[in-house]
């Protein structure tokens, strides 16, 4: 069985999703014939590299709320988070652009490291406040997956290499239909969009594996008020 997972580094509800869907696969019979494979999505493709302004002020000026709303509003994804024993620091976390990061992931995966690399990429945007916009601070971060931080400088200052790889992605999620991350989509048949509670990615694994010959087309296996990330925006569950 083969589960793609379209996200981005910037989604806090991608790595919500991640953890869920990880302990959906924990007790899922079958996790060994299992390959869960990530593919790059830009929410905010023009989003600048160096920014001044802070997480909410960022937030408020998109969605004309207030700093103190902005603050609500993350509360509540931080709380889900805190659930899935992820630690999210909105107060400290650095807008970028995350365009560089997922050249980073293909070029790990390369070196069969991209697993280590998208969960460290998650961990440093979200946990650790780091400037993924930031070559030295992305080759610190390959270099704590095994990968040797002088060719990684070398790879990220190459501004051409792996973009094809990016945009393809990307392309591809356009032509399957997906208008916002976390987006999972399992033997290029059955879709499953948003942060969806671990009963229903456990559900759908098992639904697939039994009936994965059924029907040949795309089916929806989860949907709704999940949370989920779309052009640079974050649908949010009501808070818990």
């Amino acid at each position: 069985m083969k589960i793609e997972v379209w996200s981005d580094y910037a989604c806090p509800f991608c790595y919500i999703g991640k953890r869920r869907l990880e302990k959906a696969l924990e007790t899922f019979d079958h996790r060994d014939q299992v390959d869960v494979q990530f593919k790059s999505f830009e929410l905010e493709p023009e989003a600048p590299r160096v920014s001044d302004e802070s997480m909410y002020e960022k937030l408020a000026g998109k969605y004309g709320i207030s700093v103190d709303e902005a603050k609500r509003m993350n509360e509540g994804i931080r709380r889900q988070a805190a659930e899935e024993g992820l630690t999210f620091n909105f107060d400290t976390m650095i807008p970028t652009n995350t365009f560089d990061a997922h050249r980073l992931a293909h070029f790990a995966e390369s070196k069969n490291k991209e697993k280590e690399v998208h969960e460290k990429l998650l961990h440093a945007y979200f946990t650790e406040s780091k400037h993924l916009g930031d070559h030295e601070v992305l080759a610190d971060i390959a270099a704590e997956a095994g990968i040797d931080r002088d060719e990684t400088l070398a790879f990220l200052a190459d501004e051409t290499a792996l973009v094809d790889e990016v945009r393809n992605d990307e392309q591809a999620s356009q032509l399957i239909g997906v208008r916002g991350v976390p987006f999972f989509l399992i033997n290029r048949k059955y879709g499953i969009s948003g942060a969806q509670p671990i009963d229903t990615f456990l559900a759908a694994l098992e639904k697939v594996w039994q009936e994965e010959s059924s029907e040949p087309i795309l089916q929806n296996l989860g949907s709704g008020d999940a949370g989920a990330c779309v052009d640079g925006s974050c649908d949010l569950p009501d808070e818990k």
